[in-house]
């Protein structure tokens, strides 16, 4: 069965781009035919930073479909938020143009694993925000938070926003590195846990390790 995930942060730095690598080699490694796109990529010159870092972690090197920018197709060179770097690039950022790549994309593989840029109220144009694109396309988010001190806050508020738009939760990833003090570190997997399941049952939890192992939990 086809499925595109949207893979999103609780903020900039969450490790959506090493989180999205390790899925894609281990669903490769399950014998599922998977591959890796970049909804927008700013701060870049030419070929997406974030694609070159899946293709790293998976150890595939380029693909075609990376050298003829379907995997992203869009690219803005200031390190910035969406609708920024597109207005000082004095560009449009054509959403239709995504959708048409990841549709090309599910022509030769099953999954696409459609990381994000930032988190999922990055502003993309006006008051157009990148929750509605995903929203209006019922894409099943792959929500990646960590044990920082401060990430319960934002974990809960990117559920809830999914929640409130009825947008599936699909998996959340705890992603471990950098490495927190033990009590953070359990205290807020616990509390994550508990909270999804009441309010996100149907969520699998996972785990990716300093050594870019995954490992799947119970809620």
């Amino acid at each position: 069965m086809k499925k595109v995930y949207f893979v999103t942060g609780i903020d900039t730095d969450a490790g959506k781009s090493i989180v999205t690598g390790v899925l894609a080699r281990d669903w490769a490694g399950r014998g599922r035919r998977v591959v890796t796109q970049k909804f927008i990529q700013t701060g870049c010159p030419g070929l997406s930073e974030d694609i070159e870092t899946h293709r790293r972690i998976m150890g595939t090197g380029l693909l075609p479909e990376d050298l003829d920018g379907t995997t992203c197709p869009i690219v803005f060179t200031y390190p910035a938020s969406p609708h920024l770097a597109a207005a000082i690039d004095s560009r449009r950022i054509d959403l239709s143009l995504i959708g048409k790549c990841t549709e090309k994309l599910l022509e030769k593989y099953d999954v696409v694993l459609l990381e994000g840029a930032g988190g999922l109220f990055v502003p993309l144009e006006g008051l157009y925000n990148t929750i509605d694109y995903v929203a209006e396309r019922r894409l099943p988010v792959i929500l990646v938070t960590s044990p920082r001190l401060g990430s319960i806050n934002h974990t809960l508020l990117s559920l809830e926003a999914c929640r409130n738009r009825n947008i599936e939760v699909a998996k959340v990833v705890y992603n471990l590195y950098p490495p927190t003090d033990a009590p953070i570190t359990d205290g807020t997997r616990d509390y994550l846990k508990t909270y999804l399941r009441e309010f996100h049952p149907q969520a699998r939890w996972l785990e990716v390790n300093d050594r870019y192992e995954v490992s799947e939990g119970s809620l």
